[in-house]
């Protein structure tokens, strides 16, 4: 099976493409979400984690 799935792939033309495009979308996504995290204020921060407190 898995010599069959090897020769479609291989018979694709600019299937090389992907494995990068996977990568880099991968790779940004975890950046993007580095800096919105570090850059999220630390009062919201702080609101948020006491909604779970709150009696209302």
């Amino acid at each position: 099976m898995f010599e069959q799935v090897k020769y479609n792939l291989e018979t694709i033309a600019g299937v090389e493409i992907f494995p990068i495009l996977s990568l880099l979308i991968f790779f940004i996504f975890f950046v993007c979400l580095g800096i919105w995290v570090f850059s999220y204020g630390k009062e919201k921060i702080e609101e948020m984690s006491q909604i779970p407190l709150d009696e209302n």
